[in-house]
């Protein structure tokens, strides 16, 4: 044991709820095309594909999706910043690089939305969205793991959400970085779980049309 379990962290699981929702943070192309400074990383594509097919289920399932990008109207409106990649202009609203990517973008089925702030909770018509859909559970997907994905697990968690977060189905410029959030989250706010073991359980829900 070290001195985290010694001290009582990571007992138990939270476990699924009653209705679930899948929440994808910034796949845009930005983050997923190799062609953008911050979009280079294998394991962030790898993410993609692995939160696409979760996504596929999820739909067929009738399960919630969420979708957003983050972008801005200019550097006045952005918070202070220490990723210089975001003050050249690609992550401006209507730049290509702030398109979702469509591999993981269903227009006509995902509740879609731009945030601008590390979380995808904040100041966001999130929250409404989910409370109307009656959701307890969030399965949280998207980049970065160490940034706008621990901030949305911290927040869904502090809303009082059940939080999952499917391991493979996150990404970050480094996987050790991946790593280190998702064991520390882990041990206090939410439930890290093979992407198979979420499906799985997505498998068993019964579809309400």
């Amino acid at each position: 044991m070290d001195n985290y379990e010694t001290a009582g962290y990571g007992g138990g699981e939270i476990g699924f709820g009653e209705q679930a929702a899948v929440l994808v943070v910034d796949f845009q192309l930005g983050f997923t095309d190799p062609s953008y400074p911050a979009g280079k990383s294998e394991h962030i594509h790898s993410a993609v594909l692995h939160t696409n097919n979760l996504l596929e289920l999820a739909r067929e399932k009738n399960i919630p999706v969420a979708n957003c990008n983050v972008a801005w109207s200019g550097i006045t409106d952005m918070g202070y910043w220490k990723v210089t990649s975001l003050y050249d202009g690609s992550f401006f609203k209507g730049h290509k690089s702030t398109e979702i990517d469509p591999r993981v973008l269903n227009e006509d089925y995902d509740f879609i939305f731009t945030k601008s702030a590390p979380s995808i909770f904040f100041q966001t018509p999130l929250l409404t969205y989910l409370v109307k859909q009656r959701v307890d559970t969030v399965v949280i997907t998207g980049c970065t793991t160490s940034g706008c994905v621990r901030a949305s697990v911290v927040d869904a968690f502090s809303y009082g959400f059940r939080v999952i977060v499917p391991q493979e189905c996150c990404g970050d410029q480094e996987e050790q970085a991946h790593k280190d959030s998702l064991r520390d989250v882990g041990r206090r706010y939410a439930d890290v779980l093979p992407t198979e073991t979420v499906m799985n359980h997505f498998q068993t829900i019964s579809v309400n049309l």
